[in-house]
């Protein structure tokens, strides 16, 4: 009851700072709606009594009085529904607004690797959906709570035994209980099916995978999969609701047992003389409003208590994803003049043994350029997001100009960072603002997005749109322009130019999407931003690439093999020195018409002649 509380102390809070007016507007015609109905019972049994007296002017009063309340039992509750219903809204929305803030509001990204968390979230998108019932739900048990007051009243002054028949509330309350547990379980229980056969929609949906599955003709085993999961979960779910009606019945019956011996009491206390006829019309009224309280009183308990599972769920979610308070004792400095330096770094997924960094050690000179390599697997990505403060490093520390990463607020340390990850995010909304968010406070400035995208070899796709940096983007809109793979990372990268003096500039494979030569193009517009800003502010530019030939102008390029480094220098070391660097540069040279005399801003566009099968392609080194 406790969660329950809390739960109503919170939508009530809401609504009474989102509109006061429409709080009491609501309460009250709900309240006033919830008395009327006992009332009208007790003007319905006067009238009866006043009939058979003969009394016809007070009975004509009492009828009067059953009209007035009849109206207001059934119009008030509408005329409430109006005032809260926007109140309502708000809730949901307030509790959207929680949620997307645990998701993606975090200064890390680790608990989105935690399976838990994502069945949490799951069953926490569902339930939020209820939520525009909640403070409809709190209002009507205010109202039932005067209702019931009313006619707890009016049944003690026809006979003291009738009070014991709210109390046969009780074990539907209880078993609405237990039948809310068992619910609540079945709903976690089928979440990871649910989750996984959501996934799978969302593939065979969407139009960017359209062609794959055709391809592949992956149609019919998508469709399968998603039939047996769904299955699955529909199985758990029926359980729960199987047990959960078993259990409400019994509860229900219970109390009809209960309402059939209030009614026998009231016919034995006529028959005797005890009561008037008046008193046993009055009973059998409040019992069938009693009847009907009942039932309403386990439906809002059922909402109340999934509301509060739904809050306690998100609580507990907040409590897991909540970092220790960072000292936070330094902000960013203004520039770079030792560099960031790898102290021991290593690095283990959240609910993995397997670390993916181990031992790292590694200084990234202020105002350098430096290229990270290596095999798939080898901890590239992970290297960038730790030196981004996605995430905390699980062994060692990250020094910034020997300042601790974690005595600096990771919200200070990111407005100094720019990024372009390999999985960038394609933003449906206009170019201008797709670019612009790289650097929110000048989202709306053309000159500086149209300065980013030239940094970012992009501008090309803007003469290519109907309106240019005003179009919109993405097939949500009917009128939206669907750009190519390159093209939307080009857009990606934007952004990543949109900051013009970042301390820390990190591109991820930059060049996944594009030709090589639009790769090249993108990599000597990299450099030359690099110099840049290495000149002006000591900031260090970083890249990962698979293309060899794009990084051998880096002034540092660290090899990583299986989460160790196990190289550094630069490009003229490492080939001397006859190692995995220059075996694997090697290799993808002889796919390509270039070999290491060529000039270091020079990069291949053309394989060979004569390269048939077996050779590697752009892009497979």
């Amino acid at each position: 009851m406790n969660e329950v509380s809390r739960t109503v102390r919170r939508l009530v809070g809401g609504a009474w700072r989102a509109d006061r007016g429409k709080t009491v507007t609501a309460f009250a015609l709900v309240l006033a709606g919830a008395a009327s109905a006992p009332l009208l019972a007790a003007c319905l049994g006067a009238m009866t009594d006043d009939l058979l007296a003969g009394r016809s002017g007070a009975a004509a009063l009492a009828g009067a009085g059953v009209a007035v309340f009849a109206v207001v039992s059934l119009t008030f509750g509408h005329f409430a529904h109006v005032a809260y219903f926007e109140l309502s809204e708000l809730a949901e929305i307030d509790f959207d607004l929680r949620l997307a803030a645990l998701s993606n509001g975090t200064p890390r990204t680790a608990h989105h690797d935690r399976p838990e968390h994502a069945d949490t979230f799951t069953v926490l998108q569902r339930e939020s959906r209820r939520f525009h019932t909640g403070l409809g739900a709190v209002v009507s048990a205010a109202g039932l709570a005067i209702a019931m007051a009313c006619t707890a009243i009016l049944l003690a002054g026809v006979s003291a035994l009738l009070l014991l028949l709210p109390l046969a509330v009780l074990p539907p309350l209880v078993a609405g209980r237990l039948a809310d547990r068992a619910m609540d379980r079945a709903r976690q229980d089928s979440a990871e099916p649910t989750r996984i056969a959501l996934n799978l929609f969302r593939l065979a949906t969407t139009a960017r995978h359209g062609g794959e599955l055709r391809v592949s003709a992956l149609g019919p085993e998508l469709r399968e999969r998603h039939a047996r999961l769904w299955g699955t979960a529909t199985r758990r779910l029926w359980r729960g609701q199987l047990t959960a009606t078993v259990i409400r019945a019994a509860g229900l019956v219970t109390f009809a047992a209960g309402y059939t011996g209030a009614v026998l009491v009231a016919v034995r206390s006529a028959v005797s003389g005890g009561a008037s006829p008046g008193g046993v019309v009055l009973v059998v009224v409040l019992a069938v409003q009693v009847n009907q309280q009942v039932t309403t009183a386990v439906r809002l308990m059922q909402d109340l208590h999934r509301m509060a599972t739904a809050h306690r769920r998100l609580d507990d979610l907040a409590a897991a994803v909540a970092e220790p308070p960072a000292a936070a004792r330094h902000d960013p400095p203004d520039r770079l003049d030792r560099g960031i330096t790898l102290e021991d770094v290593s690095f283990t997924y959240p609910g993995t043994t397997r670390p993916v960094l181990t031992d790292v050690r590694l200084t990234l000179p202020a105002g350098a350029t430096v290229a990270v390599v290596g095999e798939n697997g080898a901890g590239k990505s992970t290297l960038v997001k730790l030196l981004c403060g996605l995430y905390r490093p699980t062994g060692g520390r990250i020094l910034l100009d020997g300042v601790d990463q974690r005595e600096v607020a990771p919200d200070q340390w990111r407005l100094r960072v720019s990024a372009g990850f390999q999985d960038f995010v394609r933003y449906e909304l206009t170019l201008r603002q797709a670019v612009g968010l790289g650097d929110l406070p000048r989202i709306t400035e053309d000159a500086v997005v149209a300065a980013a995208l030239e940094r970012a070899a992009a501008s090309d796709v803007v003469p290519r749109l109907p309106h240019g940096l005003c179009t919109q983007l993405g097939r949500s809109y009917a009128d939206g322009a669907e750009l190519s793979g390159g093209q939307w990372q080009k857009l990606a990268l934007g952004r990543a130019f949109m900051r013009e003096a970042p301390l820390l500039l990190v591109l991820d494979e930059p060049g996944s999407a594009l030709d090589p030569e639009a790769e090249h193009t993108v990599f000597e517009r990299y450099a030359a931003q690099a110099r840049r800003i290495g000149r002006s502010v000591g900031a260090i530019t970083v890249f990962v690439s698979h293309r060899l030939s794009t990084v051998r102008t880096a002034d540092v390029i660290v090899v990583l093999d299986e989460g160790r480094v196990t190289e550094i220098g630069d490009h003229a070391t490492l080939m001397a020195a006859g190692r995995t660097y220059a075996g694997l540069f090697t290799m993808q040279s002889s796919a390509y018409a270039f070999d290491d005399r060529h000039p270091a801003n020079e990069a291949p566009t053309q394989p060979i002649a004569g390269s048939g099968p077996g050779r590697r392609k752009p892009g497979q080194g």
